[in-house]
């Protein structure tokens, strides 16, 4: 583990532990004085509070749902579909009805309390999925939980007459308190799962989500500990719940707009750019070398024969940059840019490659420009040094887990003898910098098999 991320970590954890003391200390207060037990009965900046907070969870869902749309993760589709659920159900069953002029039936405030706890048990799962998801998961996961939702409605409705009334009194149902404990349960495994994600990976915004999950868990012990006055009521519940949805905010806009899309981008446009540099100052320099050659007299033939390999190798060269460069710009799809670039290379017919892409696998923007040169290199070892008449190039999905694979029927090597060379480090390296798995199988006289098993 690097230093810097340590050290962010341990601020992370100090933070976390900092703050369940203070409201830890906090909530003891509020119990143990219930003269302190405060709740005011303002219908006006309750109704503001839940807009304010539904229009909230709506943003960090949209948030959520565009960078899923850009890197398929399990984690954004899970956080996408709770929050627009948690924003729904407020909308639908408290927000919509106050506007009307009256106060939630039974069946409408209880569906407030169900969608809340679905809400967050989609949320408290999201830290602890692996994998990506193709597009059209979003629309299922969202139809799913709405339908489930609306179910949950239909089934209160029927039982109105069971449910206990959440009314004006000061004796809080037992069924609402246990409801509000599960809440605080699930709010607790999230704050665990984020918290465990941000150890793990770093991502800035798994610190975000585990410090709003913290603020959550304790407005939903306040609630538990402080009576429900129904519509209209205000509570110290409310305000943590509004500062957590304002974590989120900052948090989510920050660690999706900038890290996620901006920084990648441009980290990758500028490593291409050192790319195109470094692979075509080599053969620049070849040519400018054999032309200061034919200058001085050297034997014409000969010489002209390499400067137009040295020439048509600097073409090929800056070719291929070309089309990593769109590809890590955005301005090409990733399997269009492979297609032509395979084109390029097999265009003499010393090679035949066959390539096959899963339309289903989603690679984020750093992994299309790694993967782009990694098989880039593989197949340039192919040809240099494999004597392989062909070569496959798998990029697909096996057990959840997305892998790429490049084999050929060349001449294969003792890997306990043989040294790796200079291209099966850099595949190496690449690998790690998306953070994926490398392996290599080769046996004289059977050809070579890499496989690179990228992040989940």
């Amino acid at each position: 583990m690097r230093q810097d991320g340590r050290d962010d970590f341990q601020a992370w954890l100090w933070g976390e532990i900092l703050l369940f003391g203070l409201l830890g200390s906090s909530l003891a207060l509020f119990v143990t004085n219930h003269e302190l037990q405060t709740k005011v009965s303002l219908p006006q900046l309750g109704l503001v509070l839940s807009t304010v907070m539904a229009f909230a969870g709506a943003i960090i869902a949209l948030l959520a749902g565009i960078r899923f749309a850009v890197e398929g993760r399990r984690l954004d589709l899970f956080l996408c579909t709770g929050f627009l659920i948690s924003a729904a159900a407020s909308a639908t069953f408290v927000i919509a009805p106050a506007v009307a002029g009256h106060p939630p039936h039974r069946a409408e405030a209880w569906s407030a309390v169900v969608g809340r706890l679905l809400a967050w048990s989609l949320i408290a799962v999201a830290p602890f999925v692996r994998g990506r998801s193709g597009p059209r998961a979003l629309a299922n996961t969202v139809s799913a939980a709405c339908l489930a939702l609306a179910l949950s409605w239909f089934a209160l409705r029927s039982s109105i007459n069971v449910l206990p009334a959440i009314g004006t009194h000061n004796d809080t149902p037992g069924l609402l308190t246990g409801s509000l404990a599960a809440q605080a349960l699930l709010n607790l495994l999230a704050v665990v799962g984020f918290g465990k994600r941000f150890y793990e990976r770093r991502e800035d915004l798994d610190r975000w989500l585990a410090l709003a999950s913290t603020l959550m868990l304790f407005a939903s012990l306040h609630y538990v500990f402080t009576p429900v006055l129904a519509a209209g009521s205000v509570s110290r519940g409310d305000a943590l719940r509004l500062l957590a949805y304002g974590l989120l905010l900052a948090g989510a806009w920050r660690a999706i707009s900038f890290a996620e899309f901006g920084r990648a981008v441009a980290e990758e446009r500028a490593r291409v750019a050192r790319e195109i540099h470094d692979g075509l100052a080599q053969y620049l320099f070849a040519v400018s070398t054999h032309a200061t050659m034919l200058q001085q007299g050297a034997p014409q033939q000969e010489t002209l024969a390499k400067l137009k390999e040295a020439a048509d190798a600097a073409q090929q060269e800056a070719r291929f940059a070309i089309l990593a460069l769109s590809t890590a710009a955005g301005s090409a799809p990733f399997d269009a840019a492979l297609t032509r670039y395979i084109e390029f290379l097999t265009a003499d017919g010393q090679l035949e490659v066959d390539l096959e892409i899963d339309p289903e696998v989603r690679l984020a923007p750093d992994e299309q420009i790694e993967v782009f040169r990694i098989v880039q290199e593989g197949l340039a070892n192919v040809r240099k040094h494999a004597n392989a008449t062909r070569a496959e190039v798998r990029i697909g999905t096996r057990f959840y887990e997305r892998f790429v694979s490049i084999r050929d029927n060349g001449e294969g090597f003792d890997g306990d003898s043989t040294a790796a060379g200079q291209g099966l480090k850099n595949i190496r390296a690449r690998a790690k910098t998306i953070e994926g798995g490398f392996t290599l199988t080769s046996r004289p006289g059977r050809g070579t098999a890499l496989e690179v098993v990228l992040r989940t």
